[in-house]
């Protein structure tokens, strides 16, 4: 565990965000090779159908992520104000919450699954694989959402690098996994959702029994466990917001796929592909964000907001840099790398217009989230929430369908930087107005701001 209301603020943040982003980026792999073995497998619709598949599960666990975050922040300002007995309240309220939710959206998902890609426009020659590797990935949702719940409760306490270490075990599970299943017995789609069900599965299995073993303020059993009303109420207050957030963008997703949807299955291909490698090219902006966050929680529970605005701007000056080396690497080698997935001509064009397009824009997209987690961590994500509906719906979605209609799929492409350009612009007004210091759980009576 590490504090994080001590030493250098931009190395601190950059110590706890390097492990989260290396973890994430064997999270990426999961679907990256997932990708790759669909793609030289299984083929172009198969490639489409499991793209599809990803807006959908997102919508349906979003608001659980959500919640999730709140309860996050809760834990990282009770830690950073030393009160361990409501740190310990926090985790097990976190367990039960997401049991119970995580059955329930499984039930969701199973029962509405058809209907639901129906209601996006899914072309009727994929829906037979979509359904099949939507149920069998919401069916595993339990496990899911055990271990990343463990992983968000380890990083509000400041240790970012045990979630690794069992995300790394999790991550070649599936690589084998999805060879067997796949090349070997031959099972289709199911085997590639299977197979991620499957080695979460393992991970959260191996995450609790360390757990027990060595973490007593985080011991995972169904005995003991209770629930802390007040504790859930305060993460309800954060967490809802950026729960919805998460559904809305999500359901955005689903609304751009529908878009996307209305050009075929090559379309839908090289949208897919592409966006496996622009989720894994922004990474080191969102880990940076989540690093902020935990750091702001931290730093507001022991009262030191002149280190929030520090790490604020070191994070800004770390993100950038970032985003213009992966910037330049997406410009030279975005043909080279869809080519990985498939080699199909017309698939790998529509993809490199889509990383040429997008990538340009990843260093506002980097601040946009890094502003967003400053928010979060102070327990301020009302305004992120409207800020981000107002970016995609209003933006973003209508965007890309009018300049679809003129422009093809390329337009599409267009809607997706200028709702992150008002994202940015948005955030940084707000934050400079100082509201979001007023929001916090732990309250101080003085204040060194």
């Amino acid at each position: 565990m590490r504090d994080l209301t001590q030493g250098p603020e931009g190395k601190q943040i950059l110590i706890f965000a390097l492990p989260m982003l290396l973890g994430n980026v064997f999270q990426q792999l999961y679907y990256i090779v997932d990708t790759l073995i669909i793609g030289h497998y299984l083929g172009t619709e198969a490639l489409a159908s499991a793209g599809a598949s990803f807006p959908v599960i997102f919508v349906l666990i979003s608001l659980m992520i959500g919640i999730t975050t709140g309860i996050n922040v809760v834990i990282s300002q009770f830690f950073g104000n030393k009160n361990f007995e409501k740190v310990k309240r926090s985790i097990d309220t976190a367990f039960i919450f997401l049991f119970l939710s995580s059955i329930g959206l499984s039930v969701l998902g199973l029962v509405f699954s058809k209907q639901i890609f129906v209601l996006i426009g899914l072309p009727q020659e994929l829906m037979a694989d979509a359904v099949k590797y939507f149920n069998v990935y919401v069916a595993g949702l339990i496990f899911m959402s055990g271990y990343n719940g463990v992983s968000a409760i380890l990083r509000g306490m400041g240790d970012s690098k045990t979630p690794l270490y069992f995300l790394i075990i999790s991550t070649f599970l599936n690589i084998g996994f999805d060879l067997l299943f796949v090349a070997v017995f031959e099972w289709g789609i199911e085997g590639i959702s299977f197979a991620t069900v499957l080695a979460q599965a393992i991970a959260f299995g191996l995450s609790v029994i360390y757990l027990n073993r060595y973490h007593p303020l985080i011991q995972f059993s169904f005995k003991g466990l209770s629930f802390d009303k007040e504790i859930f109420r305060q993460s309800l207050r954060i967490g809802i917001p950026t729960g919805l957030q998460h559904t809305f963008v999500s359901l955005g997703m689903a609304a751009l796929m529908s878009i996307v949807n209305m050009f075929g299955t090559p379309t839908i291909a090289a949208y897919s592909i592409a966006w496996r490698i622009d989720s894994f090219a922004t990474l080191p902006a969102m880990n940076f964000g989540m690093a902020l966050s935990t750091f702001v929680g931290q730093n507001i529970g022991a009262n030191k907001i002149e280190r929030v605005r520090k790490g604020l701007i070191a994070t800004l000056i770390m993100n950038s840099s970032f985003s213009i080396i992966v910037t330049v690497i997406a410009w030279i080698y975005g043909r080279t790398l869809m080519g990985f997935f498939t080699d199909d001509q017309i698939v790998i064009n529509m993809g490199y217009d889509y990383l040429v397009i997008v990538s340009s824009f990843y260093i506002v997209f980097g601040a946009m989230f890094v502003m967003h987690g400053t928010l979060r961590g102070a327990g301020d994500t009302l305004i992120p929430m409207f800020i981000t509906l107002f970016s995609l719906w209003v933006l973003r979605v209508p965007f890309s369908y009018f300049l679809s209609l003129k422009m093809g799929e390329v337009g599409i492409w267009w809607g997706i930087p200028i709702a992150w350009v008002f994202g940015f612009v948005a955030s940084l007004i707000y934050y400079k107005t100082g509201r979001w210091k007023q929001k916090a759980v732990v309250k101080h009576k003085n204040s060194d701001s």
